[in-house]
């Protein structure tokens, strides 16, 4: 059937790992010896990657060693298996771990009622605000792990976290590609999340990198690199990631070289900007958009998409602009933002009325 027919990309179902004799031979006859799997399109056109069965399932059983200390019994995953980390987290991961799986594609209707008391949540940025809905469902488990390999961290996992209890909560975030696979995490359950580490078999693409102590873009070289149809691994792949190395195993990291502006001599991470605003603006969706500006040279646009029934007077405009630090040059109202799987922003359009307002404090 493959991972990416709608039956298991856009139904409702659950896979008795616990039940499978042998999860390996059972994957290695059904999966083809070659995967394709295609990028986003969120940073340029979406391309085919192809990565073997065999690294597959190795990179599977990678994760599941992320998550196999906390003992999970079961997993609920709402991450698509058409991309790369959701076949690994929604298929692959409860395969390796002989673990039942539920899967879900709307974030709508009831969660499970599980006989289970530790559990794995596969998610994506959305599923932290589904979790705080249900956080009496939460709080049945004696824990809970998330496994988290989207856009940047939103900051209601932050909030998940204190609600949950940081005893029985904990968020497992896989830092990685379409082209590279998992390339570094970092496990957290209160406060500011750690370093990133590079996974075991992932290095800085030159070891001089590890003595850099100044911003630079995450270079790696790795034995798990996807390669397009026709051709060999690439030697390393460049990451859109600006870090900071702390030594030759971890590094912090600085933002999306794209998604990091100046404007008026302030520098601006957009991504955690977006999550800022986000807080305090009641609306369906929202974006921040770098533009140029003939003045001073870079500047930032704010995209909202309104709740149905609302009006753009109803948003809280100065204390967003309050959190962003600066004031956008325009605010844009357009009736969708379209996003992959994984939350990122693919498509930016215009406003079907034309309507551009400038924002004031």
């Amino acid at each position: 059937m493959g991972f990416t027919a709608p039956e298991v990309t856009d139904g409702v179902w659950c896979s008795r790992w616990d039940s499978v004799a042998d999860p390996a031979g059972l994957c290695a006859s059904e999966l083809p010896p070659v995967i394709d799997f295609h990028t986003s399109g969120s940073t340029g056109p979406s391309h085919c990657w192809q990565r073997s069965r065999d690294k597959v399932w190795l990179e599977a059983g990678m994760l599941a060693g992320l998550i196999a200390p906390d003992r999970p019994e079961a997993v609920v995953s709402f991450v698509p298996p058409r991309h790369l980390f959701g076949a690994l987290a929604t298929v692959l991961v409860p395969a390796q771990l002989g673990i039942t799986v539920w899967y879900r594609a709307a974030f709508v209707g009831e969660m499970p009622d599980l006989p289970h008391r530790r559990i794995a949540v596969m998610a994506t940025p959305w599923i932290f605000q589904l979790l705080l809905q249900h956080i009496d469902w939460v709080r049945r488990f004696d824990h809970i792990t998330v496994l988290y390999g989207g856009a940047m961290l939103p900051a209601t996992a932050g909030k998940f976290l204190r609600e949950a209890g940081r005893e029985r909560a904990a968020v497992v975030e896989v830092m990685g590609s379409t082209e590279a696979g998992g390339v570094a995490t970092r496990r957290f359950n209160e406060g500011e999340p750690p370093p990133w580490t590079l996974f075991p078999d992932v290095s800085f693409a030159e070891p001089a990198m590890a003595d850099v102590r100044e911003e630079i873009p995450l270079a790696v070289r790795s034995p798990r690199m996807a390669f397009q149809p026709g051709k060999r691994p690439p030697q390393q792949w460049v990451a859109d990631d600006l870090v900071v190395p702390v030594d030759d195993r971890t590094f912090r990291m600085v933002g999306r070289s794209g998604r990091l502006v100046k404007v008026n001599g302030r520098r601006i991470n957009l991504d955690e900007a977006e999550h800022a605003v986000r807080a305090v603006l009641g609306c369906a969706d929202l974006a921040l958009v770098p533009v140029a500006d003939g003045l001073i040279g870079e500047h930032v646009e704010l995209l909202v998409v309104l709740e149905p029934g609302t009006e753009l007077s109803e948003l809280d405009i100065p204390a967003a602009v309050r959190r962003l630090g600066v004031r956008p040059r325009r605010l844009r109202v357009v009736p969708r933002i379209e996003r992959s799987a994984l939350g990122k922003a693919t498509a930016h359009p215009q406003s079907n009325t034309e309507k551009a307002e400038v924002v004031t404090p």
